[in-house]
């Protein structure tokens, strides 16, 4: 089929094409489930556990499931991605993890769910995110880029530490076992809380959007005669990328990060019409204001130095079980729940109280 749809468009228009599909299923899926991992971590800082928490879960699950059960059926080679073949940073993983949690309680979406709420009408999420855009490329091969070089060469580890599965000898039945666990954790929850099937299944779907990321690009670098890296989704190179795109000049080939965004803001517009649920929200005020533009600023910098977002390590980088990913994830949920936590104490940067 791969081969097919290459001979029909071309390898640079075939992954432009996966990359716009993928990005408008998961654009509508994301935007009727609310998935956000800030939202879930917002219910734990208040010690809650709710429908929020279920659906991350699910999506989480979801996608750790779909993932290695690709594996072991043949259809996806965990050895050839990016995140599981060079070196890591430890440094950049915790310092970006911690800023990147911080930064989403502050501008209180993820880097996928600014996307999403932008797409629906909500200007502080606009706002946010071209702030996110401009500072993830800054940190990328701006001026912010020597500094975080600096600080991801402070604590690094080889490739070959890099492999949880390997390094913990469980194999890909025991990381599918495992991933199982999150799964009967999200139904518990959401059967306590008596979450609507139509929410945990649309949630479901996103988490196999990052598996469908996965295989459609392995198949991609098998059969076309370009080299594709091979990697699923993520959200802070691509905004950075998706930027310099429109301001460059016209003739720059597409590639499947670059028809993801839109892609994804598509879906979510579609999805959030068909309900009636497009609204237009600006600021409050001019605190708020700071607010959002502090926090795009520090997801920005983060997901750089950290090497994904929420969803590029936080779903994508765990699902194929880098350590790196995982320590970003933790970090991140630290960062959310600890900045969180200041900010119900009016006590960080004279901010006021973050309404869930």
């Amino acid at each position: 089929m791969i081969d097919q749809l290459i001979d029909l468009v071309g390898d640079r228009d075939a992954l432009a094409l996966g990359g716009a599909i993928i990005g408008l299923l998961f654009g509508a899926l994301a935007q009727r489930s609310r998935f956000c991992l800030r939202a879930a971590t917002l219910e734990v800082a208040h010690g809650a556990v709710g429908e929020r928490l279920a659906i991350w879960l699910f999506v989480f699950s979801t996608a750790l499931i779909a993932t290695q059960a690709l594996i072991l059926l043949g259809l996806f080679d965990a050895g050839t991605v990016r995140q599981l073949n060079n070196r890591g940073s430890l440094s950049g993983s915790i310092i970006g993890g911690l800023m990147f949690g911080c930064g989403m309680t502050l501008t209180r979406a993820c880097g996928s769910r600014m996307l999403v709420l932008a797409a629906t009408g909500n200007l502080r999420a606009l706002l946010s995110g071209l702030v996110f855009a401009v500072v993830a490329q800054m940190s990328h091969s701006g001026a912010l880029s020597p500094l975080r070089t600096a600080i991801n060469d402070w604590w690094t580890i080889d490739a070959s530490s890099r492999d949880m599965i390997a390094m913990f000898h469980m194999g890909n039945v025991g990381a599918l076992l495992f991933s199982a666990f999150w799964l009967a954790l999200g139904v518990l929850i959401a059967a306590r809380r008596k979450l609507r099937p139509r929410i945990w299944l649309a949630a479901a779907g996103v988490g196999l959007m990052v598996a469908a990321a996965w295989a459609f690009n392995y198949a991609m670098s098998i059969s076309s005669f370009e080299a594709t890296p091979v990697h699923s989704l993520s959200f802070t190179s691509p905004s950075a990328d998706v930027l310099m795109y429109v301001l460059s000049p016209p003739g720059t080939p597409l590639s499947f990060d670059l028809a993801l965004i839109p892609g994804v803001f598509i879906g979510s517009f579609l999805a959030a019409a068909a309900v009636g649920d497009l609204k237009i929200e600006g600021f409050h005020d001019g605190e708020s204001m700071r607010r959002y533009i502090a926090g795009g600023c520090l997801m920005g910098f983060g997901g750089m130095l950290a090497g994904g977002c929420a969803v590029g390590a936080g779903v994508s980088g765990a699902s194929v079980f880098a350590v790196t990913a995982w320590i970003v994830l933790w970090s991140m949920w630290i960062g959310a729940v600890l900045t969180d936590r200041l900010l119900d104490q009016k006590k960080f940067w004279g901010f006021g109280h973050v309404v869930p």
